[in-house]
């Protein structure tokens, strides 16, 4: 397995976003749902704006009223949308605004899956990881982005269970809850690399 798609999530700091840059990853995350992680649209937008293009800004969502989603989409201009699942029954995604759904461990899944979906625990940024073998058996239907708990010391066995089309980090590279640790920020997508090129079993 080869080409991990990485993304941290919860950025909060000008540094942490450097580190996640520097460490190589393909997508950077701001939470705008209730969380210590919690940052303004004006303040991703901020955060954002050195990021180049080719790296993916992710606006984290929970069910978000349309209000929210559109002042999000006003004042930061996202890449992708990641949201629960359920959510976008009722929402008008701007037309050019990529949506990554979130499916939760333990619940019903969808008739249809979508090609790509974050695979996550029943509650977000608890630091609890997820079902990996329920995972590994969505990975083989969809590119499946697993999230929930990994850390530097877990992701390697996390990958090679669920065989996962990425990994997505937020809690597992803190120093306190709500600021990152660039050290661990390196050190995850480090391994996380080499697990998914088969480096690490």
């Amino acid at each position: 397995m080869s080409g991990l798609w990485i993304k941290v999530c919860g950025l909060t700091t000008a540094d942490a976003v450097t580190a996640a840059l520097d460490a190589g990853v393909n997508a950077v995350g701001f939470v705008f749902a209730e969380s210590k992680r919690r940052v303004t649209a004006e303040r991703a937008a901020e955060l954002a704006r050195n990021v180049p293009s080719d790296i993916a800004r992710v606006a984290v969502m929970l069910h978000p009223s349309q209000a929210e989603l559109d002042e999000v989409w006003s004042q930061f201009r996202p890449d992708v949308l990641q949201t629960d699942i359920d959510d976008l029954a009722t929402l008008r995604v701007p037309e050019g605004l990529q949506v990554t759904p979130v499916v939760r461990a333990g619940r019903e899944l969808p008739t249809v899956l979508p090609t790509r979906l974050l695979f996550e625990g029943p509650v977000s940024g608890t630091g609890e990881t997820t079902d990996w073998s329920a995972a590994a058996k969505l990975a083989a239907r969809a590119q499946l982005i697993l999230a929930g708990g990994l850390k530097p010391t877990n992701v390697a066995d996390a990958i090679a269970a669920a065989r996962p089309f990425g990994v997505d980090v937020s809690s597992g590279v803190e120093a306190r809850p709500g600021v990152k640790d660039p050290m661990k920020i390196h050190e995850f997508v480090r391994i996380a690399r080499a697990a998914g090129s088969g480096a690490i079993r």
